[in-house]
Parts: C-alpha cells; sequence; structure tokens
C-alpha cells in the first residue's frame, strides 16, 4: 500500500498517469469551493518538506520494481499545491532517475509563480499546468478562497513569467462554477490574457462531483462549449498546438487541487 504513489488513472489531459502526493494532506494556499479533496487543513505559503522526498522517490522506486506498465506521465500533484514542498526540485530530479522515458508533468494553482526559485525549479518538469479561473478579482476571491495577500492579477503575471522562462509545454486550465466565474466579463479578460500568453492548450473543465460547498455547482454543457470555443480549445479538451499522450479521453472533470 502507498501513500504517495497512486494510479496510474486515465486523465484526459495527459493520458494513463501515475501520480505523486507532494503534501500528504490537504495543504494548500487557496481553499477553492470545489475543491473534491475537501477544506484546506492548513492555508499557507509556506515552502518546506510537507512529505520528504526521499520517502516519496522510495515509493516511486518500489513502484517500478513491482513491474507495472509505465506510465505516459508522472503528474506532480496530491492533496493541495505540489509547489509548497520545498524538496520540489530534489523530486523532479528523482522521477526522472528513476523512470528515465517518462516526461513529468506538475500542476499548480499559480499561486507560487511569483517567486523565481520556484519558477526556476518548475523548468525541470517537461509540462506545468497552471490554473487561473478568473482574473476579475472579486470572482477569484470567491471562488478561490486565497490567502489575502494572492491575487488573480498576481498569479496571471507568474505564469507570463513561467511562460517566458519555462521551455517545456504549458497547459492552462480554468475551471468553471456556474454562477461563481463564468461571467461575460471573466470571458473577455482571459480571451485577451491567452491570446498574449499563448499557453500549448487551454483546458476549460468544470465539477463533476461535488465540491466543498454544495453551492459549487457545474455550468452547463452549452457554457463549456463556449468557453471551450471562445478559449481555442477543441472539443476533445485539447489544444491544436498540444498533443496528447497515447488517446485521451474527452477532458470533463475537475482536478484535484485546491
Amino acid at each position: 500500500m502507498y501513500r504517495f504513489v497512486f494510479g496510474p488513472v486515465l486523465s484526459g489531459r495527459l493520458g494513463r498517469s501515475l501520480g505523486l502526493d507532494l503534501l500528504g494532506s490537504k495543504v494548500c494556499s487557496m481553499d477553492c469551493v470545489y475543491c473534491e479533496v475537501g477544506p484546506t487543513r492548513v492555508r499557507t505559503r509556506e515552502r518546506k518538506t510537507w512529505v520528504p522526498p526521499r520517502e516519496l522517490l522510495d515509493e516511486l522506486a518500489a513502484w517500478k520494481a513491482e513491474g507495472f506498465e509505465a506510465p505516459d506521465v508522472v503528474t506532480l500533484g496530491g492533496s493541495g499545491e505540489p509547489t509548497l514542498n520545498s524538496g520540489l526540485a530534489e523530486i523532479l530530479a528523482g522521477c526522472r532517475k528513476i523512470l528515465p522515458n517518462v516526461p513529468v508533468a506538475v500542476l499548480t494553482n499559480s499561486t507560487l509563480l511569483d517567486d523565481a526559485g520556484v519558477r526556476r525549479e518548475l523548468c525541470a518538469a517537461d509540462m506545468v499546468l497552471p490554473s487561473l479561473d478568473s482574473l476579475v478579482e472579486s470572482e477569484f476571491s470567491a471562488v478561490n478562497r486565497p490567502l489575502r495577500e494572492i491575487t488573480a492579477a498576481g498569479c496571471g503575471q507568474g505564469i507570463r513569467d513561467l511562460r517566458r522562462e519555462f521551455s517545456g509545454r504549458l497547459f492552462l486550465e480554468v475551471l468553471l462554477c456556474r454562477g461563481w466565474n463564468d461571467s461575460a466579463r471573466n470571458l473577455a479578460l482571459l480571451q485577451d490574457y491567452c491570446a498574449d500568453l499563448r499557453p500549448d492548450r487551454v483546458d476549460v473543465v468544470t465539477l463533476s462531483r461535488p465540491g466543498t460547498l454544495p453551492s459549487a455547482e457545474a455550468v452547463d454543457s452549452q457554457t463549456l462549449g463556449l468557453w471551450r470555443k471562445a478559449l481555442g480549445q477543441d472539443r476533445d479538451g485539447s489544444g491544436q498546438n498540444a498533443p496528447l499522450p497515447r488517446q485521451a479521453q474527452a477532458l470533463d472533470e475537475a482536478r484535484l487541487r485546491g
């Protein structure tokens, strides 16, 4: 039984994904209303070894030793915000050593991308999947419930900085909640933002299971389709410039992150 390694699971965004939990419990800089993991237990921007890298990598090595089929990708994520683990660089390097032929992806809520050190560490990944659910500050605060000092503008700039420094693939995610962040104003701002950012792909998703608050509900298929078309997303949930590993399913579920 593994504590920090889970899957592989079939991901609509990445194919057959082996997940690594870098937090061990719900530790995050946000407390998103839609998060399927549940309420944030520790809301912080403090980076530390929430999960010791050696323990996590030992589990990954043990998983490999069992002779399972190699996944399409190793995904660093888990119960909260993975960049909060100060051992991120060591974990990325260890993944490459243990599974040298498997690309590594990192999920992030973008709140630590203002830190040049975090961005530098992320540059060791093959793919980074930052989220930005709204550029309307009031919507961002309501749906993501971040620490007070975190803003939508700051997250947006952090993603821009990462895009400039990162040579791998950058897949932007927008998660829509009905009545929370599906406004015409947000769509217009994100259209302009994506035109400037030019991510390799934009994934527009919505809830598929209950979130932290009962009032957080999925948008309807018409709204989802409108946003996907407006932000340059194909019907299968992928942009034209972003090849997916093997046969990716339609992307219709929320990412587990807070």
